[in-house]
């Protein structure tokens, strides 16, 4: 008996170290890719209070995107959004939107110019994203979440254009002047069945000038008379697939055979209630009780993210910095709700991936995170946790090249194919 039992232990000793230098060579490996390939997120919002020269991204602010974090979790690429809320469809709603809009462009501008250009540059074809990683440099793009700022002045886009917007979406939440959003589904009500005219036109000016097209949060409907308008690839800057998490952010088969059909890439979203939403408000409701508590004792009044949505810019990023306080000083009773309350978690976000990698090619997906604007899930829930990304795509059997594609490769192919079908245009 006793034979047996040492036999046993010698067997299980001898597993474990078996596994722990499988786990070892993984890792090698994984970072070997990761510090080798160009990784790019599509997706991360920005406070114009963190582009100062007194207060910036050269520190390691409580962002999830700077640039010690880009360091730490070896990021290359930042797209740094330009993003308006939904407001009303007049003049006055136009003006205040492009003066948000000209603020966050003027904030990009200011760090790769004035704050930091020895670390940062600003990037608008993949050519200059290689040479500026060559240097060793990170690069920051720039992407439009919403065309309400473009109000009802078509040349606006061309301003935007040469101010570096590399690709743009034609709504948010709510239905602008140029497109229906997604959350029409909430009521079933359409302000422009699809695209409005100016949309239409927007569209063809967007394929002459050179910028991609967004299509994460325009309705269905619109999305696919943009596939049928463009004669470029569109991109869905930060979606994930329907078919695994049933919300209107996401994109269903229907849509992915359009992917499928006409090229383009869908950078998988990191956020967390469109990767899995029934774990996510499983957690979720566990975590706000955690927040509610703290919130209680620092004296903040928690609102619903609809209703932050509704406050004015300054109210909102007031509100948003005293949240991130409350999320950084709850952090401790947060991570200790995952031993009993599974979180979603880099795994669930790679299904995604997966997914989509089956229904369209690996050659149409790639990477986001949202951060900075509600993304982030559990192991990457900031820049400096990058790589998790890429140990579990490993884990799965991805190969370098596989992995370079869907961490930028993919996205810097679409950016060549629509600029070379923008110079065609203007020669035509």
């Amino acid at each position: 008996m006793k034979i047996k039992q040492l036999g046993l232990f010698a067997l299980l000793f001898a597993q474990a170290g078996f596994a722990q230098d499988t786990n070892e060579k993984l890792m090698a490996k994984a970072k070997k890719i990761h510090e080798k390939v160009i990784t790019i997120d599509t997706h991360n919002d920005i406070n114009v209070n963190n582009f100062t020269h007194d207060h910036n991204y050269t520190e390691d602010l409580d962002t999830q995107v700077n640039l010690p974090k880009m360091d730490e979790g070896d990021l290359d690429v930042s797209w740094l959004i330009v993003y308006t809320g939904q407001g009303d469809l007049d003049t006055e709603g136009y003006k205040k939107a492009y003066d948000n809009a000209i603020s966050k462009f003027e904030a990009i501008h200011r760090l790769t110019e004035e704050i930091a250009p020895d670390e940062i540059g600003l990037a608008t074809t993949s050519k200059e994203v290689r040479k500026l990683v060559k240097q060793g440099k990170k690069v920051a793009m720039i992407g439009v979440e919403n065309g309400y700022p473009i109000g009802t002045d078509i040349k606006n886009v061309e301003k935007f254009y040469d101010i570096g917007a590399r690709y743009m979406s034609l709504a948010h939440n709510g239905h602008s002047q140029l497109s229906d959003s997604n959350t029409g589904e909430a009521d079933d009500e359409w302000l422009n069945n699809g695209l409005s005219d100016l949309g239409k036109e927007v569209i063809k000016e967007m394929n002459r000038l050179g910028i991609m097209i967004d299509v994460s949060h325009p309705s269905k409907e619109a999305i696919k008379q943009m596939f049928e308008l463009s004669k470029a690839p569109l991109i869905a800057s930060h979606s994930s697939a329907r078919a695994l998490c049933d919300h209107s952010r996401n994109l269903d088969d229907e849509l992915l055979a359009l992917f499928d059909k006409h090229g383009g890439v869908i950078q998988t979203v990191a956020f967390s209630s469109y990767v899995n939403t029934e774990k996510h408000e499983a957690f979720n409701a566990a975590k706000t009780e955690v927040y509610e508590a703290k919130a209680k004792e620092m004296g903040f009044e928690m609102l619903s993210w609809g209703d932050v949505r509704e406050l004015d810019e300054e109210a909102r990023e007031k509100y948003i910095e005293n949240y991130r306080k409350l999320v950084t000083d709850s952090d401790k009773e947060v991570e200790a709700l995952k031993e009993t309350v599974s979180p979603v978690d880099v795994s669930d976000f790679v299904d995604h991936i997966d997914y989509l990698v089956e229904k369209v090619g690996i050659d149409q997906v790639g990477i986001s995170s949202d951060f900075d604007g509600g993304g982030g899930i559990d192991g990457w829930d900031d820049a400096s946790e990058s790589f998790n990304v890429t140990l579990e795509l490993v884990k799965r059997g991805y190969t370098e090249k596989e992995i370079a594609k869907l961490w930028g490769e993919n996205l810097l192919r679409v950016l060549d194919e629509v600029e070379a079908i923008a110079k065609d245009i203007q020669k035509a």
